[in-house]
């Protein structure tokens, strides 16, 4: 009696001290993921030419050297000869912004006029050069269509890889830190004139002279904090970022380090940038030269 009573206490003290460690265990660590980016409620999609047509492009294809190429996620002057865009504008807000992950399928643009050279996904291949997206694939991530729509040649440049992977790409990540904060951005950007210095040394032309290697490689950012009717809220204090750089493998990282004014950008092109602003906003704002963060 008295063994098998013991046994019984035995056991349950067991119990007990069973039930009481596993209370008492830790749980692992959990490492949270990163939240997926949800867009402002008061985020729209806008004209992507809200601030003006640059070059006065229009969808002709007599217009070769300054044609409209105007797509859902951007628009563009696309010069024929020269296989790239003269410049590609596009609207950027929250809500372009979505979970969809690059889809990396570079393709030759089928919606330019018959008969136009299309330039494909190997026409770059073995250059030095990178394919180099003007309106970046992560600027677009709210649908497979608006992804797949960045990764069209006619939306590239050769641009030098520590160009386009150091410096640019640390002025489009900025961009989209300036989204997150609750502003929408007006974005302009293009190249001019010829030879570049990618990994492979300098060069004119690619694709046996059908894609020009630009020389500079510029772009312009008007920053608002979300609303409407956009372009009469430009004034004369709003921030506008204007950058050029040569297309070359030395630049610096450090992007802040190119910028300069949209009148002296509009001196080497000829364009007429923020067009659709009032003339007297413009004479002030493209004459400076932005001071703000670049982080």
């Amino acid at each position: 009696m008295y063994r098998t009573l013991s046994r019984v206490l035995g056991l349950a003290l067991l119990t007990s001290c069973v039930v009481s460690c596993s209370k008492n265990e830790v749980a692992p660590t959990v490492v949270p993921t990163a939240a997926p980016r949800t867009a402002d409620a008061t985020a729209t999609r806008d004209s992507h030419l809200t601030l003006g047509n640059p070059s006065g492009a229009t969808a002709n294809s007599a217009n070769y050297w300054n044609y409209l190429v105007s797509k859902s996620q951007y628009a563009m002057s696309y010069h024929r000869d020269r296989g790239t865009p003269n410049w590609v504008s596009w609207h950027l807000s929250s809500a372009w912004l979505g979970s969809t992950p690059r889809q990396d399928n570079f393709a030759p643009d089928n919606t330019l006029p018959a008969g136009w050279y299309r330039v494909s996904s190997t026409s770059y291949t073995g250059s030095g050069f990178d394919r180099g997206h003007q309106c970046p694939s992560a600027d677009r991530t709210g649908s497979v269509a608006d992804n797949s729509a960045t990764f069209l040649m006619s939306n590239m440049i050769p641009q030098a890889p520590n160009n386009n992977q150091r410096t640019w790409a640390g002025l489009e990540n900025y961009c989209r830190t300036l989204v997150d904060a609750g502003n929408e951005l007006y974005i302009i950007c293009g190249s001019y004139g010829k030879g570049g210095t990618g990994s492979n040394g300098y060069a004119t032309t690619l694709d046996a002279g059908r894609v020009t290697v630009p020389a500079q490689v510029w772009k312009v950012i008007v920053v608002l904090p979300n609303g409407t009717g956009d372009a009469a809220r430009v004034t004369t204090g709003t921030r506008v970022i204007a950058i050029n750089t040569p297309n070359n493998n030395s630049l610096l990282t450090t992007w802040g380090s190119y910028r300069t004014t949209v009148d002296a950008i509009e001196s080497a092109t000829g364009y007429d940038l923020l067009s659709a602003v009032s003339a007297s906003v413009q004479s002030v704002i493209e004459a400076r030269v932005d001071n703000g963060p670049t982080s």
